[in-house]
């Protein structure tokens, strides 16, 4: 019987942790150029222009290997196309996934002549994800789930507990 209680008592507590705890907001991935990757002729500024990027997301360049790379460099390397003393170089494969790990502005070009041509991407990486408007779809079906996952959780430990109490009898 006392087994029960304390496992009752822990399902409640597990409850309130979990109705009381901030939603999980996921990470973005963007891939850079969309459908038209990191290439020659593309406006990545344009292509950001619409984009608000934060704390966690990943951008994704995909290029043709051998044809292209991808530098993270300083905004003075950025405005002139300077790859002479990159914070990143990634030049092999055919794709490369960059965690966006701060708040900031990010610098990225290619070393391969085409920056000159427009083939570099500048962003500001804000920290927070805006939360989601009160009566959000994302919001309201967190609600409608919590009791069904609250009464999951008692009946998880419901049976834990009564194959606890038949372990404990047959001692």
């Amino acid at each position: 019987m006392a087994v029960s209680v304390a496992l009752l008592v822990a399902a409640l507590l597990a409850c309130t942790c979990l109705l009381q705890s901030p939603a999980v907001v996921s990470a973005d991935r963007y891939t850079v150029g969309s459908e038209k990757g990191w290439n020659p002729g593309v406006n990545y500024t344009v292509w950001a222009k619409d984009k608000h990027f934060y704390v966690g997301d990943w951008l994704v360049f995909y290029y043709q290997s051998g044809q292209a790379d991808v530098l993270q460099v300083n905004e003075a390397a950025y405005n002139q196309c300077l790859a002479d003393s990159p914070i990143t170089n990634y030049s092999k494969g055919r794709s490369f996934a960059f965690e966006l790990n701060k708040t900031g502005r990010y610098y990225f070009i290619c070393s391969r002549g085409y920056c000159y041509g427009g083939m570099k991407l500048a962003i500001k990486v804000e920290k927070l994800r805006p939360a989601p408007p009160a009566g959000s779809a994302a919001v309201t079906s967190l609600a409608a789930a919590v009791p069904d996952l609250a009464a999951a959780v008692v009946r998880t430990l419901g049976v834990a507990a009564a194959v606890a109490a038949a372990l404990l009898r047959s001692i």
